[in-house]
Formats: C-alpha cells, structure tokens, sequence
C-alpha cells in the first residue's frame, strides 16, 4: 500500500500515458493508464492516505462502484432529500400570463356555469372535464409561490371531493382521442375559452365570466333582454363570483349615481380596482378606469362597473337586475353597446 499519492505519481510518472484526477468529496481518484495496458486505480481519503489500489483493467466498473458506496455510507455527510414539487403551483406563459397547474404541470381550469361554487359539470361533461383534487392535507408548504392556502377549498361531489380555488371548482381538460378521453399534456391549455364557457384558473383575475340564470330582488326569472323568462346569462363578475352591473343613466367613463360623500354606495357599492386581468375572449383593450372622488372605478366600454349591496358580495346571486326596475341595472356583457357619449 502506498502512503502518499505524490510519491507513487512521482515514482510511476515515465509510465503514464494518461492521468484522470476526479474529487468527489470525500474521496479522490486517480487513474493511471500505462503502455502495456495496466490500470492502476487508488482512492484517497481526505487526509490523502491511499486506501486502496487496483492493477487490472478489468476492476475499473468495480472499483468505481466501490468508490460510489463509500461514498454514500459516509457517515460525515448528510444525504441530500430529492427536491418535492408543489402539489399546486404556477405556470406562465406569455399569451396567458400566470395559471394553475398541478404538480405535474397539467393545467387546471373554471366552469363559467359553477356560479355558485357548487360543481355544475354532470355526466359526459366529467368525462371532458375531470374534477381535480389535490387531497386531503393540501397545506400552505404544499403550494408553489404566489398561491395563499386561504384561497383554497373542498366541496363534496357525487364522485367525490373536488378542490376550488377562489371557490370555484378546478377541473382538468381531457379531450376525445380515438374515443378515449384522454388529459391534454403537461404545459398544454387547449381548454382555454372552449365554449366560451371554460377558462384556465388565474391567480389574478379582475374579471371572470358567470354563466347563469338571471333572478331579480323580486324572485323572478329574467332573460337577457330583462323579460320574464328562463335561459342563462353570460356575464362578468369579479374574481370570486361576485357579480357585477352597469347604470342606465351613467354616461362613457361618468358616474352619475355615486354620491361624493359615498354616502349612497353601500346601496350600488362601485368596483374599486383599476386592475386588469380578464379571460382571453374578452379584449382588455376595452377595460379602463376612472377616479371617483379619489378611489379607482373599474369600466368597461366606457361603462361604470358597480356591485348590489342586497347581493350581501354573495357569489351567484345577481338580485339587482330588477331592482328598482328590469333592466334599470344591467349586469355587463361582453357585446353590450358602449356607454352614450355625455
């Protein structure tokens, strides 16, 4: 055995043909390759005392191996854990920007129709649009950057638990392929806007789309136009379901209803952000803002937006179409004429 690694370098150094010094702490190699095919493998301990050599080329795979068990038994250090992905985190991309993916990437989206929080996606539908759960002990170390535990829920389903985000219910996308339903790749958004009622869930939303039925203050039905009668209603609301309305009277980018003292605004309580972040079929471009006396008034086309104090900020509910009147409070839609120039 040799004691110091520079002496037997130095005594075998006409030989060599090559030299390899690999550290891979806390061992050292060398490998010695000499003219008539010996191969001299030592290992060296960190106070540079040879452990052991090898002569035959033939033991390189087997002294590597060696070299890589002792260097995992070694008690000094401390092995390094596998790095745990978040169970829910954020993608990005550049047309989308921030959305909801799983662990493995696979996007999560919202149902336009989960007005109410509850799961609204029955029969064929959970085929296309598998609810996601992310389990039971979904916890603040399990998120990615940027997401709050407080955003996050459970509600039961017939097919059982299904996590909701902001309280709307998160679903995967799985599209028909040869008959089978099957989920669109990690990093993949194919579900975005389909049917103009499904939409990746975002962290940031200003403005989401509701699709439902139209039930005023005074419990009856309203259809789109504001008469009596059933049918659904795609319109915008805020980022947890709150839904939004317009005043008849205001005028592009005026509040005429809005008393400077606020004194009036627990009644029609303005949209206080300047904020915007809407589903890709809807144009920004047409989202702005406008001070009212000194806080910041969400429009769209020129359209004030405000919330129903009666709604109680309940999401789903959307009493104010009829209040005072049918359609003296409209809730805003995506091709709703711009407000009249004042």
């Amino acid at each position: 055995m040799f004691r110091e690694k520079d002496f037997l370098k130095a005594t075998l150094k006409p030989l060599i043909t090559k030299n390899i010094s690999i550290q891979r702490y806390p061992l050292w190699i060398d490998l010695q390759i000499f003219h008539f095919k010996n191969l001299v493998i030592m290992f060296y301990n960190k106070d540079n005392t040879a452990l052991f050599i090898t002569k035959s080329a033939g033991m390189l795979f087997f002294s590597a191996a060696l070299m890589i068990v002792l260097h995992s038994c070694d008690k000094n250090e401390d092995p390094v854990p596998p790095e745990k992905k978040p169970t829910i985190q954020l993608a990005a991309s550049t047309i989308l920007g921030e959305y909801l993916v799983d662990t493995l990437g696979h996007t999560l989206y919202y149902f336009s129709n989960d007005y109410n929080g509850e799961s609204n996606c029955a029969g064929g539908c959970l085929n296309l649009w598998p609810p996601y759960y992310a389990g039971a002990q979904l916890d603040q170390a399990a998120l990615g950057t940027g997401l709050d535990i407080a955003d996050f829920g459970t509600i039961t389903t017939p097919g059982g638990p299904q996590t909701t985000y902001k309280s709307w219910p998160l679903h995967y996308y799985a599209p028909a392929s040869g008959g089978t339903n099957v989920r669109e790749n990690p990093g993949q958004t194919l579900g975005e806007g389909f049917n103009n009622v499904w939409y990746v869930a975002k962290p940031d939303y200003s403005i989401m789309l509701v699709n439902a039925q139209l039930v005023g203050h005074d419990g009856k039905n309203y259809k789109s136009d504001y008469t009596e009668g059933d049918g659904k209603t795609l319109y915008f609301s805020n980022a947890m379901g709150v839904t939004l309305y317009t005043f008849i009277k205001d005028s592009a980018n005026n509040n005429n209803f809005t008393a400077s003292d606020f004194g009036n605004n627990g009644v029609w309580p303005i949209y206080e952000t300047d904020v915007v972040v809407v589903p890709s079929t809807l144009d920004k471009t047409l989202f702005g803002s406008i001070d009212v006396f000194g806080k910041k008034q969400l429009t769209y086309k020129g359209w004030p937006l405000y919330y129903f104090g009666q709604d109680n900020m309940e999401r789903g509910l959307n009493k104010g179409v009829s209040f005072p009147a049918p359609g003296i409070w409209p809730v805003p839609v995506k091709d709703m004429a711009a407000a009249p120039t004042p």
